[in-house]
């Protein structure tokens, strides 16, 4: 058993696999239709949730989990594991933080370490995955910790929307309220920069758009580690795949569907890509 337990939130979007593979805690988002509230991957699977979002009159709202259920998870771990890394999504983006810190004060019997990622999705997941495979090699806390803030900064994801549409009833569209004009049937290409969405550009086709994230990622310099994330699009994955295939070893390539809680806020049809730039 590793000394130090890694906790992270759904909206990492990590594969089930790669979870029990390196015993990855996930803390799952609220997502609600109306009255019918649902956790995050537990009661609402992406693939029951994205057919309801297109079928529902009601646009499902999402929210943290309190710092009860956060508390309820913590003081369970602290029996088994002396110090717990709690990696979260952006605060810019969540409430998830706040949860977590006011839990963590109020939780004995470990040392807990709340860290801002400043990121989302697989670019979360792949700072989640990184510190699990360090921990599990028996690094201490510390050294765990290192290896997150050397790792942040150089973890990066852009993706494609199909629409905006769910973006702006989600509220979550920030800066990339600049990508929402007059041009019809365009597909917006967005990142992450600070822990806030902010556009990149807008692009006319969905082939284009694939072709662009790919070119956005391999001109980014060296990758250390690579995830290709879909909602409701597992064919943009495939294609996304082939692409950088080309340069980046496929069965290397991490596959991952974006779960309720950010495609709540996507709505179907989008992809991107999420990846380590490696070091200099």
């Amino acid at each position: 058993m590793a000394n130090v337990k890694i906790i992270t939130d759904s909206l990492a979007d990590i594969p089930p696999a790669i979870l029990e593979e390196l015993d990855i805690t996930i803390v799952p988002c609220i997502v609600r239709f109306g009255t019918d509230e649902f956790y995050d991957r537990v009661s609402l699977t992406p693939a029951d949730f994205y057919k309801r979002l297109v079928s529902s009159p009601t646009h499902p709202k999402t929210s943290q989990s309190s710092p009860a259920a956060f508390m309820e998870i913590y003081r369970h771990l602290a029996r088994h594991h002396k110090e717990i890394l709690s990696l979260h999504v952006s605060g810019e983006l969540s409430g998830t933080l706040n949860s977590a810190h006011t839990a963590a004060r109020q939780t004995m019997g470990a040392k807990i370490k709340v860290v801002d990622s400043s990121l989302a999705s697989m670019a979360l997941g792949w700072v989640a995955i990184m510190a699990a495979r360090a921990a599990k090699e028996g690094a201490s806390l510390n050294r765990v910790y290192a290896i997150v803030e050397d790792v942040i900064p150089r973890t990066h994801i852009v993706a494609m929307l199909d629409t905006l549409e769910y973006a702006k009833r989600g509220g979550r569209l920030g800066k990339g309220a600049a990508l929402i004009g007059d041009t019809l049937n365009v597909k917006p290409l967005i990142s992450l920069k600070r822990g806030i969405v902010e556009p990149i550009e807008k692009v006319r086709t969905t082939n284009r758009a694939l072709e662009r994230l790919v070119e956005i990622v391999l001109s980014s310099g060296p990758i250390q580690e690579l995830a290709i994330l879909h909602a409701a699009a597992p064919e943009y994955a495939v294609r996304l795949r082939k692409m950088l295939a080309k340069t980046f070893p496929e069965e290397s390539i991490v596959v991952s569907e974006a779960g309720p809680a950010l495609g709540a806020h996507t709505g179907p049809g989008g992809a991107g890509i999420a990846w380590v730039s490696g070091k200099f």
